[in-house]
Order: C-alpha cells, then sequence, then structure tokens
C-alpha cells in the first residue's frame, strides 16, 4: 500500500524527532510491504525566517493533498517579538482549521516499566493508568471573536467562546464511538454550573449518549476532574471535552506519566486525514544535542496507521517494540532510571526499528 505523508519538521528538536519516526516508519513499510512517500513543508520559525509567514499557502495545499501529516514542534523564543498574527503557533491553529482537523486524540498511557516516573505515589499509578482525552479542537475561546478597547478610562479585552450544536455533536459522536472501542466509559468535563456553552455541551451530551446505551457516561465540572487525574487518574477511560479545557487537561494528564517525550497525539477530521505530533513543545535549549525523546514521536507514527491508514498490524507492532525497548532497559534523559541503559534521541530510534517485527 503506497500513502503519502507531508512531513513538517518544524523548529528545535522538531526535525530530530521527526527523523526518528520516519526510520521506524520505513522499516514498517519494509516488513508489511508499504510504501510512505515524504514531502518536506516548512512550518513555524523556520518557514517565518525563509518565507516571513509560518506557513505558506503552498504549503497547506500539499498537507490537504496528502494521506497524513506528521509534525514535529513548532516556536521557540527566537520568533517571540514576530507579530502575533505570524507567530509560529498560528501555523497550528491554521492547519487545523484549513484540514477541518476538529478532534484531538491525546492518549495518557503510563508504561509499566517507566512507572517510577510518575510524580504520583506508587499506590496511585501500580494498577497503570491508560485514558485518552477528546478535545474539540476548532471552535471555543481559541477560534472565537476578541477585541481590547478602552471601556470608562481603563484597557479591557474580550475573548468569545462559542459552541454550536452541530460542532458538539460531531465531537460528542468522536468521543462516544471511541469508547465504544476502548472499555465502554466516558466522561463528559464542562462548566455547566457557570457557562452557558457548557450548558448546550451537556444537553448535547445527554441527547447522544441515548444512543450508545453500552457506555457508561457521566457528567463531570473541569475543576473536579483536574482534582480527580492527580487523585485517581484510573477511574478515567475516555474523556470528552471542549477545547481550551481539553488543552489544560491533557497537559496535565500527559504529566502522570512522567515525560512529555513519551506522549503522542492525533488531530482528525471527518475523513481519514489526520495530523500526528507529540504533545511537546519544540525544546530549543537541547535542539542538535541528540538528547530528544522520540517515543511521543513515534507512537503518533503509530497513532498515523491506526486512524488514517487502518494499519492496525502496524500499529500494534510499533507500540509493542516501544515496549520491547522499555523492556530491554533503554532510556533517554527524561526517563532515566538506576541501572537503565541511557541512550540518545538517534540510538532510542534505532532500537524500536530493530524491535520491530
Amino acid at each position: 500500500m503506497k500513502k503519502n505523508i507531508t512531513v513538517l519538521r518544524g523548529d528545535g528538536i522538531g526535525p530530530e524527532i521527526v527523523n526518528e519516526a520516519i526510520k521506524v516508519l520505513d522499516r514498517v513499510a519494509e516488513i508489511y510491504g508499504h510504501e510512505f512517500v515524504y514531502t518536506d513543508v516548512l512550518m513555524g520559525g523556520c518557514s517565518i525566517d525563509k518565507y516571513g509567514v509560518p506557513i505558506t499557502e503552498e504549503g497547506i495545499e500539499k498537507c490537504k493533498s496528502s494521506d497524513s501529516v506528521l509534525l514535529g514542534a513548532v516556536g521557540g523564543p527566537k520568533w517571540d517579538n514576530v507579530e502575533p498574527s505570524k507567530r509560529p503557533e498560528k501555523a497550528l491553529l491554521r492547519v487545523r482549521k484549513e484540514l477541518n482537523l476538529f478532534a484531538n486524540l491525546r492518549p495518557t498511557k503510563l508504561f509499566k516499566q517507566v512507572c517510577e516516573a510518575s510524580p504520583l505515589k506508587k499506590e496511585i499509578v501500580e494498577n497503570g493508568i491508560d485514558l485518552l482525552i477528546v478535545r474539540e479542537l476548532t471552535g471555543g475561546i481559541y477560534f472565537g471573536k476578541r477585541s481590547t478597547s478602552e471601556v470608562n478610562g481603563e484597557t479591557v479585552a474580550t475573548d468569545e467562546m462559542s459552541y454550536s450544536y452541530s460542532e458538539i455533536e460531531r465531537i460528542g459522536r468522536v468521543a462516544f464511538e471511541t469508547a465504544m472501542k476502548r472499555n465502554k466509559k466516558l466522561a463528559s468535563v464542562d462548566k455547566a454550573n457557570v457557562l452557558d456553552s457548557s450548558r448546550l455541551w451537556r444537553k448535547v451530551m445527554h441527547e447522544l449518549s441515548k444512543e450508545y446505551p453500552e457506555v457508561e457516561y457521566t457528567d463531570a465540572l473541569v475543576d473536579s476532574t483536574a482534582m480527580q487525574l492527580i487523585k485517581n487518574p484510573g477511574q478515567f477511560d475516555v474523556i470528552v471535552t471542549e477545547n481550551m479545557f481539553g488543552d489544560i487537561l491533557s497537559d496535565e494528564a500527559s504529566m502522570l506519566t512522567g515525560s512529555l517525550g513519551m506522549m503522542p497525539s492525533a488531530s482528525l477530521s471527518d475523513t481519514t486525514l489526520g495530523m500526528y505530533e507529540p504533545i511537546h513543545g519544540s525544546a530549543p535549549d537541547i535542539a542538535g544535542l541528540d538528547i530528544a525523546n522520540p517515543l511521543g514521536t513515534i507512537l503518533s507514527a503509530a497513532m498515523m496507521l491506526r486512524y488514517s491508514f487502518d494499519m492496525m498490524k502496524e500499529a500494534d507492532a510499533i507500540e509493542q517494540a516501544v515496549s520491547d525497548v522499555l523492556d530491554a532497559g533503554y532510556r533517554t534523559g527524561d526517563i532515566m532510571q538506576e541501572g537503565m541503559i541511557r541512550v540518545g534521541c538517534k540510538a532510542m530510534g534505532d532500537a524500536v526499528a530493530a524491535a520491530l517485527r
């Protein structure tokens, strides 16, 4: 099977970690008889430096015409003083909007081999953590109207948080379908005791829940969920929420594993086109030092195979290879434990590729 992948290596450690994911994908192609064709597109600060914009129109079109998109990370202090409308992060928002990537899937899985890396007590995590946050990605306060004005002699800034019935129904259905493929348990997170948008969110979710009687459905307030993720993360299977709440909660959940470097993500449209990336940033302070953890990017590539290419065996093989490498004691610096084998970014990629079978 031939698939065309647009590659957005980005800034900082982005090129390094993407290289290792491609190394693993090439090994998958060799073993299973596929062909992956890569097209590089500049995005983020590197695009600003060359073209003056965080992503070009041609770059957007290449993303749209591909079968999937693989992203490293963008941004860094070098571009902090760029005009706000042209900052590296604006490219992310634009790609999400242009590709209609409305559903962001962020799994939080604590591999038993690195249990000690979690900041939580052993008795909380020893039974494992395996949850998935489904975040609405193209609506809410990040895409709402915003303004800054003078009122009664002082500056007032306003950001609008808006959701339509159809936007909520669309992400809700993804969440219920995802729960059906896992443990049939779904928590919908909102702030319905305060916000009108959350009251509509809850209304739509309740209506959808009637279509999925097999799913154990619960409502949860965002502040309570933030506490419960620390107190008892094992109670969650699938969590669905709006854009800003999902941004915050998924970053919180990611730290339960002890390292952002382990966490993959998928951003999906209503077609098979998706964008796959680790959830961490560009980490410019360690760029070029060969010490970044590529596992989050490699696991993102596995999600690409599963969600965009319907290559279930191949995705399972990558995830098993990562587990096998951790069993063998290989660790990058962010997850290093006493008695383990410390390796760099390239060596970790080599180990995962070699462990594929």
